[in-house]
């Protein structure tokens, strides 16, 4: 991951910290660095902080940090640099920052990104050719913006010399195993140990926790029915396809959605597509329309009127942000003649994809 030193020095590391920047995924990533130096009593890591000019960047959660340089002041390639990114890193785009990004590329600088900072490399032309993962709250809209790209649902991926890592704790783990590959398994384990970290988690490891664990539901059937719903938000079953897919009658998976989750199969799979229809909404600059056929509607109108009963806001106000004016009856597409949302029955809802 890092780019190898010559002789015994410290590897070095530059932090690009862009404005709203994850302080866990930052802290996340230098921790190990530290208590790798403290554990071993040598300097093995050494790191500064830079930004657009050198000033104060705020982090997501309104710390400042002051930056100990600006990227100009690099009249070097630095040897590894990380970028440190979090809300609303898709609408970063900085042609400064790209182009000294891109120079030090050339120059041969190992480049990576933690939590949103994909979308920078992504931005900068840096990803192209190259394995990369992204927090998975930002998979589906990254992969829409960049359909190109070699997108993973990986912890980290390590690439030649770009690396990514999905934020929050997984730089943790992407850490650790830099330091088992650099300074062996019982230095890495000790620093994990310092954190109460009982398990350095490969790259491959899922980001998510199982379904099971985020519904506390165990039924099979179900898990996989709602598994199908989640791999198709695009091109939308109905449910008689994914009772068929899990081996139940439509009656029966009708069952399970109420007893185990009180709502109906229709309505819990809209719920998931109006939601990746907000991640898309608030993530990338796709026209609404698009946004309403990513999340396997084929009316504008109708797709609208869904999003407006559930969020209370219509997709183009969301598109606003939460300053937004709010719900205005010309942006409702003229669907004055449908019904309120919450009188419409499941096969009315199954209809509106």
């Amino acid at each position: 991951m890092f780019k190898p030193v010559a002789g015994s020095g410290p590897d070095k590391v530059v932090f690009v910290l862009i404005p709203n920047f994850s302080m866990i995924a930052l802290s996340g990533v230098v921790e190990p660095m530290r208590l790798a130096n403290r554990i071993s009593g040598k300097t093995l890591y050494q790191w500064e902080t830079a930004s657009r000019d050198g000033e104060t960047v705020m982090a997501s959660n309104a710390f400042p940090i002051q930056t100990d340089k600006s990227v100009a002041d690099y009249n070097y390639a630095p040897t590894n640099v990380i970028l440190c990114s979090g809300i609303d890193a898709h609408v970063y785009k900085d042609n400064a920052v790209f182009g000294w990004l891109r120079r030090w590329a050339r120059e041969g600088s190992h480049i990576g990104a933690i939590c949103t900072g994909a979308h920078v490399l992504a931005h900068a032309g840096l990803l192209k050719g190259y394995r990369c993962t992204i927090h998975w709250e930002n998979l589906d809209s990254f992969t829409e913006e960049f359909p190109d790209l070699d997108v993973r649902a990986e912890l980290f991926e390590v690439d030649r010399d770009r690396f990514t890592c999905a934020g929050g704790v997984s730089g943790l783990d992407m850490m650790l195993n830099e330091i088992a590959t650099r300074h062996g398994q019982d230095l890495a384990a000790a620093v994990a140990e310092q954190f109460m970290h009982e398990r350095m988690r490969e790259g491959h490891d899922d980001q998510r926790l199982p379904l099971q664990a985020r519904l506390r539901i165990s039924h099979p059937k179900l898990i996989r029915a709602i598994s199908e719903m989640e791999r198709h938000t695009e091109e939308a079953l109905t449910r008689d396809e994914i009772a068929d897919r899990v081996g139940l009658s439509r009656r029966q998976l009708e069952r399970l959605f109420r007893r185990y989750l009180n709502t109906s199969p229709a309505r819990y799979y809209l719920k998931l597509r109006l939601n990746r229809a907000k991640t898309l909404l608030t993530q990338t600059t796709m026209p609404v329309t698009e946004v309403a056929f990513a999340s396997g509607f084929t009316s504008a109108s109708h797709f609208s009127k869904c999003y407006r009963d559930m969020f209370g806001r219509t997709p183009r106000a969301e598109r606003r942000g939460p300053g937004g004016a709010p719900l205005e009856d010309g942006d409702l597409l003229a669907e004055e003649d449908l019904e309120d949302f919450d009188d419409l029955d499941d096969d009315s809802i199954e209809a509106l994809g």
